[in-house]
């Protein structure tokens, strides 16, 4: 197993973007937030869990799960999220983990959006932040996802402010139309591969 590295950043920053380079240059990539929504409707035992704490109205009768009944639900209760994250982020982790181990090669990538908030991050070797300026990310965001800019606000509220994330990040890539994407990537890529010893 080589380094598990950590691709995070706040909402709209470009770090599925960032995560798809890096698998362009060979290294397997993990999408954490995407494989919580698999468990969330795969684990038995986590179905059960979320229904008691959530009620019945969490899953569609398909067993989907109801997304846009829930984000409106935890969003506008910190209380509510927290809960929803104590469950779901044990198992998230818990997978990342078991196909960290199983991956082969200089190092493989995880891409979560609360790798910090999550703790997470305590059982990686390196973090890379994808950064990207306030405004450009509310209007991505807004666009993305036909919304409107309080609501990605609220949404950015909800997580570790930037300059945090910047001291706690062992490296960051700068995604703001003025630095070259490939050319950071690239680099951290090259490092990575020329030097792949683990953190003491």
């Amino acid at each position: 197993m080589g380094l598990k590295i950590g691709v995070t950043g706040g909402i709209g920053s470009g770090k599925s973007v960032v995560t798809r380079l890096f698998q362009l240059l060979g290294a397997p990539t993990y999408d954490a937030d995407q494989a919580a929504k698999k468990i969330m409707v795969d684990d038995e035992l986590l179905r059960k869990e979320l229904i008691r704490s959530f009620g019945p109205d969490l899953y569609f009768a398909d067993g989907t799960l109801n997304r846009s009944w829930l984000s409106k639900r935890v969003f506008n209760d910190q209380g509510e999220l927290d809960k929803l994250n104590a469950i779901v982020h044990p198992a998230v982790i818990r997978k990342g983990e078991q196909w960290a181990a199983e991956q082969s090669g200089p190092y493989s990538v995880k891409e979560a959006a609360l790798l910090f908030e999550s703790g997470s991050y305590k059982a990686l070797d390196y973090v890379i932040l994808v950064s990207s300026p306030l405004a450009m990310r509310v209007e991505r965001v807004v666009e993305r996802d036909q919304t409107t800019p309080e609501a990605v606000m609220a949404r950015v509220d909800k997580q570790l402010a930037e300059e945090e994330k910047i001291k706690r990040a062992d490296f960051v890539i700068y995604n703001d139309e003025r630095h070259s994407l490939i050319a950071q990537v690239h680099a951290i890529h090259t490092h990575f591969v020329q030097h792949p010893e683990k953190r003491k």
